[in-house]
């Protein structure tokens, strides 16, 4: 397997704090909303179940159940909806994302509410607006994620802007929140912070959503990574102060001995995403579209 491969399977899912891979989904992530190699976990802020440290059995998982049900009859889910839109008209950070969604991609918006009310009438529990964003961006990535990497350089690029100011956010308030983010974990501690910089949770929302319509119009085409692209992101990495085993964990899935900290992987995840943004822009276009590529297929 060539090294550019290895690093692309990174991105769907090895946690160095683990020792393990799996392949799913864990991107720019924040259904709340890039894991790293892995500043993907965060690159469409979906929050599906990530990688889990057995340590902390405190961080539970509250990813919104979205097992199959029924349609609910017309005239209860016409209610049901009419409930889930007043509340989310009631956060305009997020109602923003939502309106966009309805304008620009009206039948993923049908299907995403009318989900939203079929559960509701099926279970009588209604979910946190913040779950609402979070499953509704997850929905997007998983029916037309792919789109977003052929968008042009700065809507693309604006995704990884986006997830590295929540990381830096994270990281001033929870540095175990801060590696979950990274691993795209959901966990009721991220929903509470979610609540409380939603114009953050938004903004990345909106990224993801308008590179998709970007590249659903725009159409580019981009060459797959090389091992020489990686090799230009290992050096600026190095230069920015991590040492090989650091980088070794975040881009070829080696787990160090000892495990890294939390503060040093959440410090090592923004590094990534900093290092990203200082390559040639043909190098750096590549990698974030190979990575929003994985991320909408995994």
């Amino acid at each position: 397997m060539s090294s550019y491969l290895a690093k692309a399977l990174l991105t769907l899912g090895h946690d160095p704090r683990r020792g393990m891979k799996k392949l799913s989904f864990i991107f720019l992530g924040a259904g709340g909303s890039a894991a790293i190699a892995a500043g993907v976990a965060i690159l469409v802020l979906a929050l599906d179940t990530g990688s889990r440290d057995v340590r902390r059995p405190s961080v539970a998982d509250t990813t919104p159940v979205t097992a199959p049900i029924s349609p609910a009859p017309p005239a209860a889910r016409a209610a049901a909806r009419k409930s889930i839109e007043a509340r989310i008209a009631q956060v305009p950070e997020y109602q923003r994302f939502f309106d966009r969604l309805r304008l620009a991609l009206p039948s993923q918006y049908e299907a995403t509410l009318n989900g939203f009310a079929d559960r509701l009438v099926a279970t009588g529990k209604e979910q946190s607006v913040d779950a609402y964003l979070s499953e509704a961006v997850r929905d997007l990535r998983q029916a037309r994620g792919a789109l977003a990497a052929k968008a042009d350089g700065a809507a693309l690029a604006r995704i990884f802007d986006v997830q590295l100011a929540m990381l830096d956010a994270l990281s001033k308030t929870d540095q175990r929140l801060c590696v979950d983010f990274l691993y795209g974990g959901a966990s009721e501690a991220f929903y509470q912070f979610s609540a409380k910089n939603r114009q953050l949770a938004g903004d990345m929302a909106i990224a993801g959503l308008e590179a998709i319509v970007d590249g659903q119009t725009k159409e580019n085409t981009r060459q797959t990574p090389t091992d020489a692209d990686f090799a230009l992101l290992e050096k600026a990495m190095a230069a920015k102060g991590l040492s090989q085993s650091e980088i070794e964990a975040l881009l070829d899935g080696k787990t160090p001995d000892p495990p890294l900290q939390d503060a040093r992987l959440c410090q090592a995840g923004r590094v990534y995403l900093e290092m990203l943004r200082t390559l040639p822009e043909p190098v750096r276009l590549r990698i974030y579209a190979l990575a929003v590529e994985l991320m909408a297929r995994s």
